[in-house]
């Protein structure tokens, strides 16, 4: 995108504050400079994930441009501080799954009300990457105002990620440490992310909550994903209904080609952006 079709784009940042008094919800709204849009995109990050990753800000400005209010968020325990960094992993420790699902719920309901864009907004699309897919898919299966869904490398299960070692280690109560391989940190997952994951099994039941979606649905994976399995994707497919549409990219890896930070769309990111926008521009 050229500096002058950025200039075109307003960008206003949000805070949501959850009613336990916790940290907030941060986003950014970017929307066509003079326009009050009837449809909004909410772009959901994945694990180890945040709103400024990679691809996720031009993406925003082109569905900005295409006509939409763009919304991308940080989860609030995603372990991004102030900084930018991973410097609260305190937070990342007591994520949940519910927690996620229950704070995009809350971005859903701020942009349907009005409250981040200046006026009730009807057509609600999500589209989510990787553990974000599968939170999208659940809040697609149990919210009425998303009208359009979009899920990239999503994940089909949550439970079954988990080896019986790291199972183990939360049922002793002790943490589970995942590397981030960009930062070569060790985050941490606490037991209370089990104990959520039990707690809320059928709530939190991706390949269920994929039969319960209505809305139009584009699945995108590519088939060369080492985190994410391509078969998760004919997984979710498989579970859908006639309102889904697989797409599988050849030789494609779990982030389309792209690092962070940014330098740049790869050609598989300008296919899936393409794919994505057209499929919003069609079911919005």
């Amino acid at each position: 995108m050229s500096e002058g079709e950025a200039r075109k784009i307003t960008r206003t940042t949000f805070e949501i504050r959850p009613a336990d008094g916790g940290p907030p919800v941060v986003g950014d709204v970017r929307m066509a400079a003079g326009t009050k849009p009837g449809s909004a995109v909410i772009i959901v990050h994945g694990f180890k994930g945040f709103r400024l990753w990679g691809p996720w800000q031009p993406l925003a400005r082109a569905l900005a441009l295409r006509g939409h209010a763009a919304v991308n968020f940080d989860f609030s325990h995603n372990g991004v501080g102030p900084d930018g960094e991973f410097s609260r992993l305190d937070l990342f420790r007591e994520n949940t799954q519910s927690r996620e699902l229950d704070e995009l719920r809350a971005v859903i309901g701020a942009v349907a009300g009005g409250e981040l864009t200046g006026g009730k907004v009807k057509r609600i699309g999500l589209l989510g990457h990787s553990r974000g897919g599968g939170d999208a898919i659940l809040a697609a299966a149990e919210d009425a105002r998303v009208s359009a869904l979009v899920t990239w490398a999503s994940i089909a299960d949550i439970p079954g990620r988990w080896s019986p070692e790291q199972i183990a280690a939360w049922r002793r109560g002790d943490d589970v440490p995942i590397e981030n391989v960009r930062t070569k940190q060790q985050m941490p997952i606490g037991p209370g992310y089990w104990v959520d994951l039990q707690q809320n099994r059928d709530r939190l039941d991706i390949p269920a909550a994929a039969a319960r979606v209505t809305v139009p649905w584009l699945i995108v994976h590519g088939d060369a994903d080492t985190s994410v399995s391509v078969d998760e994707a004919h997984a979710l497919f498989a579970a859908a209904g006639d309102n889904a549409e697989l797409m599988i990219m050849e030789g494609t890896d779990h982030v389309f080609g792209v690092r962070h930070p940014y330098a740049g769309p790869s050609a598989d990111l300008r296919t899936a952006a393409e794919a994505t926008m057209e499929w919003f521009e069609a079911n919005l």
